[in-house]
């Protein structure tokens, strides 16, 4: 499963700088996969859109914090538990019950998200 940031957020912005696949960014800031990953060229989102990765990509939130759930492992392969939560100070990082995803496929989004250099993630 992915995190989201809920309408609780405060925008103090602790989580942001916390998660190793860049997957946080501040409402209303345009994101792209290629940030803080190893991803270039043509990218297979969760919902079957095919983007470039340097391609900037609308914000999920103008409000508040958000996550891109395409990046987000929960920072399984990074840390035991998500650094986004573990520093939160209102408990507005929370699991995604819309986006279940298993240990095994977290891990295999982090490699695909940090070892492969290659033009497709396919």
């Amino acid at each position: 499963m992915a995190i989201i940031i809920t309408d609780e957020c405060i925008n103090c912005g602790a989580c942001e700088p916390e998660c190793p696949n860049h997957a946080i960014y501040e409402g209303g800031v345009e994101w792209r996969m290629a940030d803080g990953t190893a991803l270039r060229g043509m990218y297979t989102l969760m919902d079957g859109r095919t983007v470039d990765a340097e391609e900037k990509q609308p914000p999920i939130s103008q409000e508040i914090y958000y996550i891109v759930p395409d990046k987000c492992t929960e920072c399984v392969g990074f840390h035991d538990e998500p650094q986004c939560a573990a520093v939160c100070p209102v408990d507005c990082c929370v699991d995604d019950p819309n986006i279940r995803e298993s240990r095994e496929e977290l891990l295999r989004k982090k490699e695909r998200l940090h070892l492969l250099v290659a033009t497709d993630n396919q």
